[in-house]
């Protein structure tokens, strides 16, 4: 992680964190462990909780725990109560930045701020309570401001927003073009079929594929399906990316249409309810079922329960579920397929990611007075900035403008 690297190195010289408490709430694998070194070294006090049960590498907790002194909250496997008695030990921290992926933090930051106590989870909830109403307040004041690294989180965020309940200012570091067009693309299509063919060694080629979402996520993975030689259906609710989907040569076709079709399911949206029972009952015998989006809501996992008999544990991650005389395979609890099964991004992509939210945690220190309770883009200076310090990691060599060409593009007199 070569981009993060170098700011680590000016981070341990210029101290732009120093004197801060940064909570996290990301995925302890070792690409995060990168990033809480060098927020540590930017002069942060750092904790840390899983974003996700599944997501947690225990090694990797154990390490930064022992060998460079940072909380860290989070254990592989994890149940409800103990996931969310993390994301209140994160709290307990009474961080002044949050670092999120998935916006739990701050969520629970903004139920207690509205006094919605009885919407946090009981392990949190039953902490809030122990505390006097100075102390909530001061626990929310206390926040300069937040950064979020997913499309899920954004979502929540920017409808906090709209809603007039934001209580201090956010940076979409997924908004980022050093984020998003690489991290969700690349990253999340070469993952998430590693983790599919980790949990089940299924062959790709030949089978048909049906792809839940065209965003950047469903682009990359739909884009690594097709090269192992499936054939890829995409389902959408968007006709700008349902019509992206058609053009880039992809089938488009209403998830009720394509459940009858398809061998394996993915979804990448960040909505609800998107595989719904009516579908399950429509898949051939012999189905997977797999979600890449940040919750395990995608996948009406709940109505499957009700409904089939089941499950069978029949491989790490693979369950079987009996509905309607056929066997449905749903992988990884219908959480992050890529993490609970595979490692998540390869280190060469997140390191783009969390240099993002490295120098988002810098800026929002250095700007936090003069931003409003909104969720903010990443400043394209600071994109331009990753993208330079990436390429010179690759040995790339691009041009600059010459003084005749910057004049051109600045002027609307010089004709053609």
């Amino acid at each position: 992680m070569p981009v993060l690297r170098q700011l680590r190195e000016r981070f341990a010289r210029e101290q732009p964190l120093a004197g801060k408490r940064l909570s996290a709430c990301l995925h302890v694998t070792t690409e995060t462990a990168n990033l809480a070194v060098t927020l540590q070294a930017g002069g942060a006090d750092v904790a840390l909780c899983a974003s996700n049960p599944l997501s947690t590498q225990d090694d990797v907790a154990a390490h930064l725990v022992q060998d460079h002194g940072i909380k860290v909250f989070a254990i592989k496997g994890e149940d409800h109560d103990t996931y969310y008695d993390h994301i209140r030990a994160a709290l307990a921290h009474r961080p002044d930045i949050t670092m999120d992926d998935g916006a739990d933090l701050v969520g629970a930051l903004h139920m207690i701020a509205l006094n919605r106590l009885d919407d946090l989870a009981p392990p949190v909830r039953r902490w809030v309570e122990t505390l006097k109403p100075a102390e909530r307040k001061a626990l929310v004041g206390g926040v300069i401001g937040s950064t979020e690294e997913t499309t899920t989180g954004v979502i929540r965020l920017k409808a906090m927003a709209q809603d007039g309940v934001l209580q201090f200012p956010v940076i979409a570091v997924n908004d980022s073009a050093t984020k998003h067009l690489f991290d969700n693309r690349y990253g999340t299509g070469q993952s998430t079929l590693d983790g599919i063919l980790r949990a089940t060694n299924l062959l790709i080629a030949g089978s048909t594929v049906v792809v839940a979402g065209y965003g950047w996520c469903g682009r990359g993975f739909a884009m690594r399906a097709r090269g192992a030689g499936a054939n890829v259906i995409v389902t959408e609710i968007d006709p700008l990316k349902a019509l992206e989907a058609q053009m880039d040569g992809y089938r488009v076709l209403p998830m009720a249409a394509a459940a009858p079709l398809g061998d394996i399911f993915v979804t990448l949206t960040g909505n609800v309810g998107v595989i719904r029972l009516e579908h399950l009952r429509a898949m051939k015998d012999g189905a997977v079922v797999a979600n890449s989006g940040h919750f395990n809501v995608e996948i009406d996992l709940e109505a499957l329960k009700r409904e089939a008999q089941g499950p069978v544990a029949v491989r790490d991650f693979v369950e079987e579920w009996t509905l309607a005389g056929k066997r449905l395979y749903v992988l990884g609890d219908g959480r992050l397929i890529n993490l609970a099964a595979a490692e998540g991004h390869p280190a060469s992509v997140m390191d783009m990611s969390f240099a993002n939210q490295a120098l988002a945690a810098e800026y929002v220190v250095r700007q936090h007075a003069a931003l409003n309770r909104e969720v903010y883009r990443v400043p394209g200076e600071m994109d331009q900035e990753i993208a330079g310090l990436k390429l010179r990691a690759m040995g790339v060599e691009i041009d600059a403008l010459t003084p005749t060409q910057q004049k051109y593009l600045a002027s609307w007199d010089m004709g053609t």
